[in-house]
């Protein structure tokens, strides 16, 4: 059943929205329902649309079935008021399988973009019969502390013997004003947004200012309050479990990274491949810490690579799923 259609750029799926207890997740459905599910899971901050709608179409030429999904507080989900019902990562965790849940998907080919990596990890521990392979896209291991890091950072103070690198500071600079309020009109909010994917992209590949306007106009589009999904930085500073450990995942496992990565340097990438039994590192010349579309079809064809591999190798499991624990 092929119920998808292209309305000028924009790639359409089977739309729904799921409930999590009061939280209403927006999410979206492409490809055959009887195909293998991948799963996309943005990272901070993010919309599930921006997945680009160039790795969607390949996946599902590919022979995937693909959801994508707005996190609480991004896009088209319920937006929560976190000094009322304060939420974490583990409860991030939960919306995504609830997302699976709503599709009717058992198993799926997890990809986690930043702190999608992180959730995406997260649940091929705590739920490793839920996931068939997991890709770590332009993140770090689970259970990095990255905001005792930026705190050193910002105070000009050496990182910790042992410690990843911090963002860049041009980063961290950049990102002090890219969250206008709501009253912003478009033209405002894309003024403070452009400066910051212009340092997230990085400075090797060319930077098509028209493909991040068209991108963030979309995004404006869909969004009640811009700076509600601020409250991500307040559910990872929260932590997660320090039970959960890589070192237990067992789903087949790639890590994808950008040279060029301000946000993670690559020796985050690194040390999840060291941290996942097994991984397989990929670094990606040239690329940030964004999804350009002159990457598309190489991230895309990645992820497909993977996920085959990954359905060859992979097979069933009794182990118990272990509780992710959460405040919701």
């Amino acid at each position: 059943m092929q119920e998808n259609k292209l309305s000028g750029e924009r790639w359409t799926g089977r739309e729904r929205f799921v409930s999590v207890g009061e939280v209403r997740l927006w999410a979206e459905e492409f490809g055959d329902p009887g195909h293998p599910a991948v799963l996309l899971v943005m990272g901070a901050q993010a919309q599930g649309v921006q997945w680009n709608d160039g790795i969607v179409r390949r996946l599902v030429d590919g022979g995937r079935r693909v959801i994508r999904y707005d996190h609480r507080d991004t896009g088209r989900s319920s937006t929560v008021d976190f000094a009322v019902r304060p939420y974490t990562v583990a409860d991030m965790a939960s919306d995504a399988l609830a997302v699976l849940d709503a599709f009717g998907v058992e198993r799926a080919h997890l990809v986690g973009a930043s702190l999608g990596g992180v959730i995406a990890q997260l649940l091929a521990v705590a739920h490793p019969r839920r996931v068939l392979t997991l890709t770590v896209l332009s993140s770090q291991p689970l259970g990095t502390d990255t905001s005792a890091a930026v705190r050193r950072a910002l105070a000009g103070d050496p990182p910790k013997p042992g410690e990843l690198p911090p963002p860049k500071l041009e980063l961290l600079a950049a990102l002090t004003s890219a969250f206008p309020g709501p009253e912003a009109d478009v033209e405002a909010y894309l003024a403070a947004r452009l400066p910051l994917w212009r340092v997230l992209h990085g400075s090797v590949l060319p930077f098509e200012e028209d493909e991040y306007r068209a991108m963030e106009r979309r995004v404006h589009e869909r969004t009640r309050d811009p700076r509600a999904a601020l409250n991500h930085a307040l559910a990872g500073a929260a932590g997660v479990d320090p039970a959960l450990d890589p070192a237990s995942v067992t789903a087949p496992t790639l890590v994808l990274h950008g040279t060029e990565d301000p946000m993670f340097p690559p020796e985050h990438a690194e040390a999840t491949a060291a941290a996942v039994p097994g991984a397989r590192l990929v670094l990606i010349e040239g690329m940030g810490h964004t999804l350009p579309v002159a990457l598309d079809d190489r991230l895309a064809g990645e992820i497909l690579g993977h996920t085959a591999r990954g359905e060859r190798e992979v097979g069933g499991t009794d182990e118990d799923d272990r509780e992710v624990g959460g405040t919701e």
